[in-house]
């Protein structure tokens, strides 16, 4: 007895062909999770020629849009972040993974804030996040998204930096371990 013939889903206009002779109807044998539960697998037998071939299906992920000052809108670039933040890097002590890590940081964070992000968040989640990687990056990237015109835009800039450290612990006068006290050696 023959398997009932399946018909190709034409809900989406779309259809899979088979690789061997073109048709369209074909029969799912078996389906599994690959890519950790990212994609399926699905292996398929062709009505017409009965030989197999496998489809991958992935989620096609929305994308991101970056609406400039100018109210264009393009889409979100990680390569352009990593571009940006390695010029404000460079000759420091940044390696490449750390920018890759930046650039995923940040676009992690234009997703929280929706599908469409505008081009000073943008800026401004590279900024914190050199902040963070390198001051003197910061301060270049700063130097350069900010559009400093004179000494005074990097002395305001450097005063920013330096309300967000977090100050630095003297040693006590009564400290007997403090160098440069008479209670630490003898």
């Amino acid at each position: 007895m023959d398997a009932p013939r399946a018909r190709p889903d034409r809900r989406y206009g779309r259809f899979v062909r088979c690789p061997w002779c073109g048709a369209t109807e074909d029969r799912v044998v078996d389906s599994r999770e690959v890519e950790q539960g990212e994609a399926i697998r699905r292996r398929r037998e062709c009505i017409s020629c009965l030989r197999r071939f496998t489809t991958v299906e992935r989620v096609s992920q929305a994308a991101l849009w970056v609406v400039k000052r100018s109210a264009h809108r393009e889409p979100f670039d990680r390569r352009k972040v990593i571009a940006g933040a390695r010029a404000a890097c460079k000759n420091r002590p940044v390696e490449p993974e750390q920018l890759e890590a930046l650039a995923a940081a940040v676009e992690q964070e234009a997703w929280a804030m929706g599908p469409e992000v505008r081009s000073e968040q943008v800026g401004l989640a590279v900024l914190e996040a050199l902040r963070a990687l390198d001051d003197v990056a910061a301060v270049r990237f700063a130097s350069v998204y900010k559009g400093f015109e004179q000494v005074d835009d990097f002395a305001r800039e450097l005063g920013l930096l330096s309300r967000e450290a977090t100050p630095r612990a003297e040693p006590s006068k009564d400290d007997p371990a403090a160098p440069g006290t008479s209670g630490g050696t003898p």
